[in-house]
């Protein structure tokens, strides 16, 4: 079966099991790993720098990231070690912090701050069940404000790639964006990233936040999937 390596993204609370839903769907078809970023779940911490040789395929993969999962996976496909990239409201080409990344970053485990994440990440938030889960998985990771302390512009520079790097990657890439995300803005992510790698097409969702595949599961589950087929 082919290999596929999910990267999720930098948000408090979040691990490799963000992905259940499109686990479900490449299962019987892809040999799937979701592992957790350095720093998150059961994985030990390690310099923001150092995520894409920690997170490296031995033998090159499709890898589909989300957010700071989405730059790594553009970290590796410019090293040769991707054979395909979904980057969904993908960081990775150069840009100024955005305000809600800001916030994102410096968010806390109380349940008011939990709350407030969700309506930042969410075009339409969900209720007061996910603010529970949300709030349980920040309090399961109690050092998460020590991985971006300020000033965390360096941390998007840190997870960026020049021009060059980006119109080196010579593997088909798809985009996947929500048209409302807050947190990586398609304006100052996805126009230019389109516009600079050189195998690249793009969807972008209405009505959608930063979280394209828990906002529109199914859609976005049908273009991976089509994306993927030989």
């Amino acid at each position: 079966m082919v290999p596929v390596l999910l990267l999720h993204g930098s948000g408090p609370g979040t691990t490799g099991a963000a992905w259940k839903p499109l686990v479900e769907a490449l299962d019987e078809r892809f040999e799937v790993v979701a592992p957790d970023l350095p720093g998150f779940g059961n994985a030990p911490a390690a310099p923001i720098e150092e995520w894409a040789d920690r997170l490296a395929p031995d033998n090159p993969c499709v890898i589909i990231g989300n957010s700071a999962g989405g730059a790594i996976a553009l970290k590796l496909a410019a090293r040769g070690l991707a054979t395909k990239v979904v980057a969904v409201g993908s960081m990775g080409f150069p840009m100024p912090l955005p305000p809600a990344l800001e916030q994102l970053w410096s968010t806390g485990p109380t349940e008011a701050e939990a709350r407030s994440l969700l309506r930042l990440i969410f075009h339409d938030p969900p209720g007061e069940e996910a603010v529970a889960a949300r709030l349980e998985a920040m309090r399961a990771q109690p050092h998460y404000l020590d991985l971006f302390p300020a000033p965390r512009q360096r941390w998007v520079d840190a997870l960026s790639l020049t021009p060059g790097e980006l119109a080196g990657i010579d593997v088909p890439v798809l985009l996947i964006h929500g048209a409302n995300d807050q947190i990586v803005p398609p304006a100052t992510s996805l126009v230019p990233l389109l516009h600079t790698l050189p195998d690249v097409r793009a969807h972008l969702f209405g009505r959608c936040g930063h979280a394209s595949p828990q906002e529109h599961t199914a859609e976005f589950n049908r273009l991976v999937l089509s994306f993927l087929e030989p």
